[in-house]
């Protein structure tokens, strides 16, 4: 297989763009910088092209390997013929694959091949052939107390079990039926154990819709796969496919029993039979499920990754002072301020919610707070107690305007998804080893919103709470996936690397957690850096991975004001050429004083500059050290409550979107339950999946369809 020719016609890529982004993979290039760095050589691929181009190029590669591995235990059995070999070269897929080498691969011993050693092959042979006689005349033939075969029926069946075998391994026999049941069979639930208790005990469940259920493999939506795995798993659901048998076996027979004369026929039929029933459909069974909850995983981390770019790429607030709220009953509300570069200036606890209710006191320690730090924002977590704080919270902002003469003061509800994971994390401990857990958790839930990526980045992607199914799937691929969405997010923000925290810099392209650890040890010990070339003196940061990481590091106020951009240093040089044509000097860019570069596509000829690269240079140069975040809308901030009973069928909100499902949209409306904007109702138009249409920290506008206060559900519409 040319592998490289073969990705470029799956992708819609020229065979040169195939050959140069696999010679910079293959020298340790990262995709982050590739796709920023490396346009003229690959066509401007982005980042999820490479990432997908990586992973076929290591699919297609292990699959090479394999094929010589198996070529050459095929020949070491003296068994590999010119037809088997050219097929085996061919094959496309693994699975395809292994269907070519089933056969000849070392396997425990099967009633076939007990049957061949008792020498029934002949028997075998005799009853799929043309021969008029009668079979157990002929099987009175193979009749031996030496072979355990004491008569005519036993030699038949041990000829029926080889018959039967070799069907089973047959290559093309097996994709047909693979194909067939995909597209022709159904998936069908039933009650498991753990269901039959729940029924007999009149309780509710989870998997209710799934007792009596059946649905085409080829149609069942991703999510439902998942649902119904997780029901098995907890024995709730019995599941099974229903294959298209009469199909299948008319196929069979029609392919191996062509030559069998009427005589032998019945036996022929017997043994095609057991060969589908008990050796292909359970094996084909269990690689149809397999597949699809291969394609229902990929689907949801697809959504999750999604999910979580969006989340981290939500704005940051800057500029203002916020008070992290961590709600809590029994325990009390942990409080953190933070000023607006996110130092906690002062933590405390109060306790507004039940059982101890102290309402005023927590009031006139939030007076003290706002007063003496200039508090703008409080910042509370969406977890437990939070309804109840929301209102304290709105209560006391209605009081502190009204006291302080109108002056402003908002609350925010952030997510809270895996505060208390990194709270009580080592790295939690390092960063702040005098503040409690509780303390630690106000504080995130504060920076959260001051800048969701460089908090988020502190806590395992798995954590966040954006994803569904998420504990059903392989877990080292969703971690692998999710961490390349952290690191497209790092990489297209960038990075100052005299205020970053370690977590921060090792998602920077080219940096691994012990160089991340080193920066920051460097820059404690030497003080801030002033050059980015100074950053080849930390330990372990060599040539390789300065090359991969400079372009995406920030320094503000250094030697080099070209630092404090996107732009390469192997691009400085083309930089200052560009402002030179241009009448401007680089000191002009500190200043937003550079307009009009990117109209002058003259200059990159003149230059010698490619394309790609001078469209780069000149957005940085016009809008230096740009952040991407700053184009989505900014969060809602609130300064009162809603009750869920405050809602009703008709009313418009405006609302921010925290989760993506494939059947739909979470919004967050202000009340303590997100509400649900199924896919039917995100808008007139046929809507393929919710990501098409809305993705997490959107701010939408919604009508209210329903409220079950008693289910907790709230049903919503974006079609206003």
């Amino acid at each position: 297989m040319d592998i490289l020719k073969t990705i470029a016609e799956e992708s819609g890529i020229k065979l040169w763009q195939a050959e140069a982004v696999t010679e910079l993979i293959d020298s340790g290039c990262t995709i982050p910088f590739i796709a920023r760095y490396r346009k003229e050589a690959t066509g401007a691929m982005d980042d999820e092209a490479l990432r997908n181009f990586d992973e076929r190029l290591k699919y297609l590669r292990n699959l090479e390997e394999r094929k010589q591995t198996i070529l050459a235990t095929i020949e070491e059995q003296g068994k590999l013929t010119d037809e088997l070999k050219a097929k085996i070269e061919e094959a496309g897929t693994a699975v395809a694959l292994e269907d070519l080498y089933r056969p000849y691969k070392p396997k425990r011993k099967t009633r076939a091949d007990i049957a061949r050693e008792k020498g029934l092959q002949g028997l075998a042979d005799y009853i799929l052939s043309k021969g008029a006689g009668d079979p157990l005349k002929e099987a009175e033939k193979y009749i031996s107390e030496e072979n355990e075969v004491p008569d005519a029926a036993t030699a038949i069946q041990l000829a029926q079990d080889i018959i039967a075998g070799d069907l089973s391994d047959n290559a093309d026999y097996r994709e047909w039926i693979r194909n067939k049941t995909f597209s022709r069979g159904f998936i069908e639930c039933g009650l498991g154990a753990e269901g039959k208790k729940i029924t007999e005990a009149g309780e509710r469940s989870v998997y209710e819709n799934y007792y009596e259920y059946r649905e085409a493999v080829s149609k069942i939506p991703g999510h439902r796969v998942l649902a119904i795995n997780r029901g098995e798993k907890e024995k709730v659901l019995s599941v099974s496919v229903e294959a298209p048998a009469d199909d299948i076996l008319d196929y069979l027979e029609r392919k191996t029993l062509r030559k069998v004369s009427d005589a032998c026929r019945p036996y022929a039929q017997a043994a095609v039979e057991d060969g589908y029933k008990r050796l292909i459909a359970p094996s084909i069974e269990t690689e149809i499920r397999s597949s699809l909850t291969a394609n229902a995983e990929e689907g949801a981390i697809k959504v999750f990754g999604s999910n979580l770019e969006q989340l981290l790429m939500q704005p940051p607030v800057k500029g203002k002072t916020v008070l992290g709220w961590d709600p809590a009953f029994r325990t009390g509300c942990k409080l953190a301020v933070c000023d607006p570069t996110g130092k906690i200036l002062r933590t405390a606890v109060i306790y507004p919610t039940a059982p101890q209710n102290k309402v005023a006191e927590a009031a006139k320690t939030l007076e003290e707070l706002c007063d003496r730090y200039g508090v703008d924002i409080i910042s509370v977590g969406n977890g437990t107690a939070s309804r109840e704080s929301e209102r304290v919270i709105a209560d006391f902002i209605r009081g502190y305007e009204k006291s302080r003469r109108g002056r402003k003061l908002h609350y925010a509800i952030v997510n809270e998804a895996g505060a208390s994971v990194y709270s009580a994390s080592k790295l939690a401990t390092e960063e702040y080893p005098d503040l409690n857990v509780g303390e630690r958790s106000s504080a995130s839930i504060a920076r959260r919103l001051q800048d969701p990526l460089s908090e988020l980045v502190k806590i395992d992607p798995k954590a966040i709470g954006v994803g569904q199914y998420q504990h059903d799937m392989n877990q080292k691929r969703l971690g692998e996936a999710l961490a390349a969405v952290v690191e497209k997010c790092v990489n297209m923000v960038g990075v100052d690397v005299n205020t970053a925290s370690p977590s921060l810099l090792a998602y920077v392209s080219g940096i691994s957690k012990q160089i991340a650890a080193n920066i920051v040890a460097y820059r404690d010990e030497n003080g801030r850096f002033d050059s980015r070339r100074e950053l080849l003196k930390v330990p372990k940061l060599g040539p390789k991975a300065y090359e991969q990481c400079a372009g995406f590091l920030r320094i503000t106020d250094g030697k080099e004001p070209l630092d404090a951009t996107a732009v390469h240093p192997e691009s400085y040089d083309a930089a200052r050429s560009i402002l030179k044509e241009c009448g401007y000097d680089v000191t002009d860019i500190l200043g937003g004083k550079v307009k009009g570069l990117a109209a002058r596509s003259d200059i990159a000829k003149k230059l010698g500059i490619g394309s790609y690269t001078f469209a780069d240079i000149a957005a940085e140069l016009e809008k230096p050290g740009r952040d991407p975040r700053d184009e989505v809308e900014a969060p809602v901030l609130r300064s009162d409550v809603l009750e869920m009973s405050d809602l009703v069928p008709g009313m418009e909100l405006k609302g921010t979107v925290r989760n993506i499902v494939d059947f739909g949209a979470f919004v967050d409306i202000g009340v303590h339950q997100d509400g649900l904007v199924h896919i039917s109702q995100m808008s007139d138009k046929f809507v393929k999946h919710p990501l098409d249409v809305v993705k997490v920290g959107d701010i939408v506008n919604v009508k209210v369809l329903s409220v079950d206060e008693k289910r907790g559900k709230i049903s919503l519409t974006m079609r206003v």
